[in-house]
């Protein structure tokens, strides 16, 4: 068996472990589990990193659960967190490792070996819209207008991501234009390692448009920094009511993205039912809505078995569709 190496980061969560499952949440208290250490596989600003803090937050602010901290640990397109905590798994059983739509993505591309399949499933959690922005000051107002810019001067008309290459971001850019009836192939799209990272080269200029979660998006919308100009959603989001969506605007797209959470291989199944219920249970509370609302995310929960089965299709449609656009 290969040794687990005690880095400061197995440390941490070893102690998280202790404090998570040392004792159940008394038959007449609130709490569910005492501590949570979240894994984030991307930087600060990103919509991982939203969903795990703001998911912290609920959970924390109602009492289900008593303490939560948080790690960002970007590398590989999420492949060093998974990593990580498959090599490091039995001093990870207090951890919650976030990912969403591209833990599919990027195993069938072969960004990283492992799959969902390789680490415990716990939850899908929230769904989030997909939207292209473009900063304060651009002279696009809407996709009519990106799309007539594209038409002028393509190689000079990036759209930026917080993903790699045929990552989830650049896919959804691509089902955008093919929708808008260009050739996604040829669609210029510049990585960034975060959502944060491309945002702010957004706001810099460096490219003309984004990519990105609809949740990522508001806040600056809100305070005047970009301008949405597209939502994958099929009706307007009460959250930014004010934001067409794509399918107002003549492009026939609908995406969502899921978010949801991950343990370690090998987690006993006490221990997982204690993280499932204390995520359950969050659904009801009012610490939740507010967060929920705040951000723009939709209720989807998937435990279990259930999880798994809609993984499995994911990766089915997602595979078929990348293979269209020629990613695969």
């Amino acid at each position: 068996m290969r040794p687990i190496s005690m880095t400061r980061r197995a440390i941490l969560a070893a102690a998280a472990a202790t404090l998570s499952f040392g004792s159940m949440a008394q038959a007449d208290g609130h709490q569910v589990v005492d501590s949570i250490h979240f894994l984030i596989p991307g930087g600060a600003g990103g919509g991982w990193d939203g969903t795990a803090r703001g998911t912290g937050e609920a959970l924390t602010n109602s009492g289900l659960v008593g303490q939560t901290s948080y790690e960002n640990m970007s590398g590989g397109g999420g492949g060093k967190a998974i990593g990580y905590l498959i090599e490091n798994a039995e001093s990870n059983h207090g951890t919650l490792m976030v990912n969403s739509t591209p833990i599919v993505i990027r195993s069938l591309t072969g960004v990283f070996p492992q799959n969902f399949r390789d680490l415990t499933l716990v939850a899908g959690t929230i769904g989030d819209y997909a939207t292209i922005v473009v900063g304060k000051d651009s002279p696009i107002n809407s996709m009519d207008d990106f799309i007539a810019a594209y038409k002028a001067d393509s190689s000079g008309t990036a759209i930026g991501g917080g993903s790699v290459p045929g990552g989830m971001d650049h896919l959804v850019a691509a089902m955008v234009m093919k929708a808008a009836g260009e050739d996604p192939t040829v669609v210029k799209y510049i990585p960034y390692d975060a959502g944060g990272d491309a945002m702010a080269a957004l706001l810099s200029g460096e490219i003309t448009a984004l990519s990105t979660g609809f949740s990522e998006a508001i806040d600056l919308a809100n305070a005047g920094e970009v301008k949405i100009i597209g939502v994958t959603a099929p009706e307007r989001v009460a959250t930014f009511p004010d934001a067409q969506t794509m399918k107002e605007q003549g492009i026939d797209t609908e995406f969502v993205n899921w978010r949801g959470f991950f343990a370690a291989p090998g987690l006993p199944e006490d221990k997982l039912a204690m993280y499932q219920d204390a995520l359950a249970k969050m659904y009801d509370t009012a610490e939740w809505e507010e967060v929920r609302a705040r951000n723009g995310w939709v209720n989807i929960h998937n435990n279990g078995d259930d999880f798994l089965s809609f993984l499995e299709n994911q990766e089915q449609v997602m595979g078929d569709l990348m293979r269209e656009l020629g990613f695969l």
